[in-house]
């Protein structure tokens, strides 16, 4: 009896382990990048914090607008004081789900396709997005990479007539977050 009750013990101890399937960061890897025949800009954010529940697929980004970095120091003073008003709107959020759960493998190293779909917040503007990307497990790691554009518009990001034809209308975000189990 006391060898079943110690099986069952070790059992049920591995299967809580499997429905651990939560991956977390909070040196996340997020950048923009705007395109127009006048000029390019990119900036990088690797102090995102991001979440993924393997089990429930919710997904949660979050974004403090003050930490991306520009090649220039005059583009990120304009961007956080003047675009995105990061005194008065500090971060960035996406709240959502995979919405195709069930063909991705959390407890198997491997590339997936991963649906999203969620909501979006910059400016204190909330926008419904979905987009595709790729979840790569390795070990105890999982590696988010997606790409998906914003329209500055949609998010209520006013652009000076002055610079209007220096930056995009719409901003092309690249996601490449490496999570770790916990």
């Amino acid at each position: 009896m006391k060898h079943l009750l110690f099986i069952i013990i070790i059992l049920v101890g591995g299967v809580c382990q499997l429905n651990a399937q939560k991956w977390i960061t909070r040196t996340g890897k997020i950048s923009f990048f705007s395109s127009t025949p006048i000029e390019n800009i990119e900036a990088f954010n690797n102090e995102v914090a991001a979440a993924i529940d393997g089990k429930t697929g919710e997904v949660v980004f979050i974004v403090p607008i003050k930490s991306f970095r520009f090649e220039k120091a005059l583009m990120q003073e304009h961007f956080n004081s003047d675009y995105l008003e990061s005194d008065k709107y500090p971060k960035a959020d996406f709240k959502g789900v995979i919405s195709n759960l069930s063909e991705i493998n959390f407890s198997k190293d491997g590339n997936y396709t991963a649906h999203i779909k969620g909501k979006l917040t910059i400016h204190n503007v909330t926008q419904e997005i979905a987009t595709v990307g790729t979840i790569v497990i390795a070990g105890n790691t999982a590696t988010a990479r997606a790409k998906f554009r914003v329209k500055t518009a949609d998010y209520k990001i006013s652009i000076p007539s002055l610079v209007e034809n220096k930056i995009a209308k719409e901003i092309e975000i690249t996601v490449n977050t490496v999570l770790n189990q916990r």
